[in-house]
């Protein structure tokens, strides 16, 4: 049945006939089709009492939080990794990791900006990376049981390095990152931070504690730990304010030092 005869179905006007009745339509005299017209006319002026209909992937739009400061924050969408990614480049790109990974300054952003989107679209399957209104803020979390890459997932940031100033320091790179990984904690169930960046001209005005909060108070609510490696020490007072303790120092092969840190959930 077409989409004309559905319409005609729910008016009870089909054209299918049940046993014993005629295909023919009924005569309708004139005073029938002024009654109809007028019904029609009616119908028109009135005013819908049906709420509006959804649009396609309403009921997928992510979820919006205000943060206690006011500002409101919601989960990222595929769309905007791009731009959310060239964000969080322009706020690494003095980073002491980051210039140790892309040595040449003049390299280094546009590395950037691919490391990041890839990380992104791995950690953006979980829902749980959150920005601003305006992307100036991100917080990149993986779930507990989801902090470590795989093997395919590693191969994916090989674009980042594709560059001949670039790819010969990947051996290096990755035998780092994996030194990391190693120290990682396994236990207890945790949410590992994986990035935290904000628009360098946007820094200072309480976006980062804005987007962390939601997974920060999901921990809570959970009684569920929290970890993360910071990348500068100015940044540990920062963190310490959200309840994180530097539990050890680490460092890169013949790289820059980082500092991990544990959150435990609180009451």
């Amino acid at each position: 049945m077409g989409p004309a005869a559905l319409r005609l179905a729910a008016r009870g006007e089909t054209g299918v006939a049940r046993a014993g009745e005629s295909l023919a339509p009924p005569q309708r005299g004139r005073s029938d089709l002024r009654l109809r017209a007028g019904r029609l006319a009616g119908r028109r002026r009135e005013k819908p009492t049906s709420r509006p209909r959804p649009q396609p992937g309403a009921a997928s739009l992510p979820g919006v939080n205000v943060s206690r400061s006011g500002t409101q924050v919601r989960r990222a969408r595929g769309e905007e990794v791009p731009a959310l990614a060239r964000m969080l480049a322009r706020a690494f790109e003095d980073d002491p990791v980051a210039s140790w990974a892309w040595r040449p300054p003049g390299l280094r952003l546009e590395a950037l900006e691919r490391y990041q989107a890839i990380r992104m679209r791995h950690l953006l399957e979980h829902e749980e990376v959150w920005t601003t209104p305006d992307l100036d803020c991100a917080a990149l979390w993986a779930p507990p049981g989801h902090w470590r890459n795989t093997p395919l997932q590693e191969a994916a940031y090989v674009p980042a390095f594709a560059r001949p100033r670039l790819l010969w320091r990947l051996p290096l790179v990755a035998a780092g990152w994996f030194g990391m990984e190693l120290k990682h904690p396994s236990r207890p169930p945790h949410w590992y931070l994986a990035v935290l960046g904000t628009e360098p001209a946007r820094q200072g005005h309480g976006l980062g504690s804005a987007v962390l909060g939601p997974v920060l108070e999901r921990c809570d609510r959970d009684e569920v730990g929290a970890y993360l490696e910071s990348s500068k020490e100015s940044n540990i007072a920062f963190y310490s304010r959200h309840g994180f303790r530097v539990t050890r120092e680490l460092r890169l092969l013949r790289g820059p030092r980082m500092w991990a840190m544990w959150r435990d959930p609180r009451p």
